[in-house]
């Protein structure tokens, strides 16, 4: 078959409000790799888009974090059950808490801010932690290193882009001029901008990774929140 690069959708509803995500798909004659999986619970909005594509949790072949946030990994523990054989490739520097051998600094920050909320944001804050507290931890298989070539669709090259955490990691398919940026950056109203500002761990990384990617001029940049940006 040919080499295809799909993006999928996930919308949930989380805290009385809609929330979509976009997933990326790598599928060739080598196998499927999953760009991130969603929220907690997401398992059958997953397997869902996945049959829209004729294809089943059970073909995914990997699943590349490209960081521990919940809307990225949440689903991860669960597809992992329903498919054992599927690996799971994240950065070096992202896998400790991928696996909770190390507290998530995104638990970590957020128990840390909900100590300075104001009264009428405190509910909010501790339904924030407990969801994070929810969130499964999963073995990762493989170590990815900045600059790492991965052979799906023709080459596909590991970034280092932190800031929104970090160990964050985005991805280059050179063949087709294509960048899965993850959260290294979003779109709003068809502009990019800085994923979350209000809990990206440093913000003057982000915005050199932002930037970082922006230069490399692809044809078509995957964002997981907004879509996807066509320079």
């Amino acid at each position: 078959m040919d080499p295809a690069i799909l993006r999928i959708s996930i919308t949930m509803n989380l805290g009385g409000a809609e929330n979509t995500v976009y997933p990326t798909l790598l599928w060739d004659e080598r196998g499927v790799l999953l760009v991130d999986c969603g929220f907690i619970g997401a398992l059958p909005l997953l397997e869902s888009e996945l049959g829209r594509h004729g294809l089943s949790v059970r073909e995914i072949t990997g699943l590349i974090l490209t960081h521990h946030d919940h809307d990225h990994m949440g689903a991860a523990a669960a597809l992992k059950r329903a498919n054992p054989n599927l690996l799971i490739y994240a950065s070096v520097h992202e896998a400790p808490f991928i696996s909770a051998t190390q507290k998530p600094l995104r638990l970590r920050q957020a128990e840390e801010m909900q100590k300075n909320l104001p009264p009428e944001k405190k509910a909010f804050g501790e339904a924030f932690c407990g969801m994070l507290h929810q969130v499964e931890p999963v073995r990762v298989d493989r170590l990815l290193q900045d600059g790492e070539i991965l052979d799906s669709c023709g080459g596909c090259r590991v970034v280092a882009t932190p800031g929104h955490t970090p160990g964050h990691i985005s991805l280059c398919v050179e063949k087709d001029s294509i960048v899965i940026a993850g959260d290294a950056f979003a779109l709003e109203e068809s502009v990019p901008v800085i994923a979350n500002p209000q809990f990206t761990l440093d913000m003057v990384q982000a915005a050199e990774s932002m930037e970082k990617l922006l230069s490399m001029q692809a044809k078509a940049y995957f964002c997981y929140h907004g879509g996807i940006y066509c320079p």
